[in-house]
């Protein structure tokens, strides 16, 4: 963060209260979003620190500066306006910033990320105005560590890393994918308490073969087409280096790479530096925590689902891993549980022997005996195909294509299972597999339904739905929070499925009578904390942090709460 060193956090031994040795005066501390509280400085730090004259004379309370920030971003008539206003607030005075976001958070998390982030990610160097975070270019080959340095921040730090060619569902856009590790790393600090002090996006920014930002004359990034192959893993490679010489014990995550990279990335990297990939697992914690509130609800078992996945991708991945851990874990074989999980690509069902698999997609491939006595219409074998043959109870869509789950496949689902299981998680909204409203209507409201992206409650025969999202915003900050709280060396497959366990607990048998398997976002604060405490928990099971004395307590002391807190001269 700008301005980190300006400060120095200190606790009274005696009496525990903090406050912050500043070393910057006057407009140099009203520049430092970290430092600055704007017209709620006391008149004691206006004198002590050189701000008389510079500010009105009343002094705010932090409440009342909530109170105005409410009513400006009310008068913003777009919510890409509004995604621009709060991007400045956070420029100017992040404590504000963030006890905005906690006082509001249903009306911002969908304007601070998804589904604005994606319009601003597409106008990036259109709306750009502040650089925030590290773009890193192959410019700055056998340099980056230095590069890193100039941007300190607070001790193990939490870093959000993307290459930018897959954003969410618009794909490659270049330097604007910064929008990204920006818009995460927020929530990280919303959700789960992580000092914004200890949180650092970066671009790898390698190009863009996206042809209408190369012919932009505003494009803000590097103008090549993007580097590939062993150029390109020698840069991560020296950037991963970097991250670990410049920021020990940080925890990186990697977000929106593309099916070549992502798995590559992942896989080199899990051993090397705490990380994680929140598009392949911690999609996929959140589809499992879902089933299994789902299932309690019905009175089903994890085990006996029959799952059907359109959408091969990262999240595909994922979500067969995690699903397939989670009935085992309820019973099944692992042979059981594979061959109840069906995914389907752009080319139909992904079945072994099919000649154009990838070595990624072989993974997903179930077995030709599965459906060798299946009563098939459609060559290649279709999602209506799967469904019908499968006798489907759960259909989850990460294609990004919308509409695809259309009236005649969902209607017959609900004839296979009292309550289906329906998840079109693809973002931004304009993706989705199908709307709630539809996925009851063809289910003569039977369906269990949860989105990507936020969607109102719907009114059905009488009663009140309400939807939840499958929001990552419930796992990954409980992930990082968690992980740094016990110094986690690794992050763990089964520290996911914890995290997914924890978090369906959360969900009360009263929100599971509205249709709802997901906690209200309002509630996410609460959820984190769960989550960081079961992530923390397995990870000391596992033997990849080390035990620590009353683990509750030493996960809370973690979280950072936006607050202003008293500051002298250092």
């Amino acid at each position: 963060m700008a301005g980190f060193t300006d400060f120095e956090r200190h606790i009274d031994p005696d009496t525990g209260e903090v406050h912050l040795a500043v070393r910057v005066r006057g407009s140099e501390l009203l520049k430092n979003p970290l430092l600055n509280k704007g017209v709620a400085f006391p008149r004691e730090e206006r004198e002590a620190f050189g701000l008389t004259g510079l500010l009105p004379d009343h002094v705010a309370t932090l409440d009342d500066q909530v109170m105005r920030v409410h009513d400006q971003f009310l008068r913003k008539g777009t919510e890409m306006e509004r995604n621009i206003y709060l991007n400045g607030l956070m420029d100017r005075n992040e404590t504000l910033f963030y006890r905005f976001v906690l006082t509001h958070l249903e009306e911002t998390v969908p304007i601070i990320y998804t589904p604005t982030v994606a319009y601003a990610c597409r106008h990036w160097s259109r709306i750009f105005r502040r650089a925030r975070g590290i773009y890193v270019t192959p410019r700055d080959r056998g340099r980056i560590a230095a590069v890193l340095a100039a941007r300190p921040t607070g001790e193990r730090p939490v870093i959000v890393v993307t290459d930018n060619e897959r954003i969410l569902g618009i794909g490659d856009q270049g330097a604007g994918g910064m929008g990204i590790p920006i818009g995460k790393l927020a929530l990280y600090t919303a959700g789960a308490g992580i000092d914004p002090a200890r949180t650092l996006p970066i671009s790898l920014d390698v190009g863009t073969n996206n042809p209408e930002l190369l012919a932009d004359p505003l494009y803000v990034g590097y103008r090549e087409h993007r580097l590939r192959g062993e150029e390109y893993d020698e840069l991560v490679a020296e950037t991963v280096d970097a991250v670990r010489s410049v920021f020990p014990g940080s925890l990186l995550q990697w977000e929106d790479f593309s099916n070549r990279t992502s798995f590559h990335n992942l896989e080199t990297y899990r051993d090397v530096i705490p990380s994680f990939n929140d598009d392949i697992q911690g999609t996929a914690a959140m589809v499992v925590a879902g089933l299994l509130a789902a299932t309690r609800h019905a009175g089903t078992k994890m085990r006996d689902q029959r799952v059907v996945i359109v959408g091969a991708g990262s999240a595909g991945v994922g979500i067969r891993h995690q699903v397939a851990m989670a009935m085992v874990d309820d019973g099944a074989t692992s042979a059981e549980a594979h061959d109840r999980i069906l995914v389907l690509d752009s080319r139909g069902l992904v079945v072994e022997g099919r000649p154009d698999l990838t070595a990624a997609k072989r993974q997903l491939a179930v077995r030709t005996e599965v459906i060798h006595d299946w009563q098939i219409e459609d060559h290649p074998i279709g999602l209506n195909d799967v469904v019908r043959n499968a006798r489907a109870t759960v259909l989850v869509g990460v294609s990004g294509v919308p509409g695809v789950f259309s009236e005649k496949i969902v209607s017959r689902m609900a004839r296979y299972t009292d309550r289906p299981i329906i998840m079109p998680l693809s973002n931004p909204t304009s993706h989705a597999e199908i709307t709630p409203a539809a996925a009851l209507r063809w289910t003569d409201g039977q369906a269990v339904v949860a989105t990507g992206s936020p969607f109102a409650p719907v009114d059905y025969d009488g009663e009140t739905r309400v939807i939840g999202q499958a929001n990552n915003m419930f796992v990954f900050p409980g992930m990082g929070l968690g992980v740094l709280a016990v110094g986690a060396a690794r992050v763990t497959d089964r520290m996911f499925l914890a995290a997914a366990r924890a978090l369906a607990d959360t969900v009360t048998s009263d929100m599971l009578k509205t249709g709802q398997i997901y906690p209200s976002i309002t509630s996410v604060r609460d959820a984190s904390l769960e989550v960081a405490r079961a992530v923390a928990a397995q990870a000391v099971a596992e033997g990849v942090a080390e035990p620590v004395d009353d683990l509750d307590n030493v996960v809370a002391a973690e979280m950072w709460s936006p607050e202003y807190v008293p500051y002298r001269p250092a």
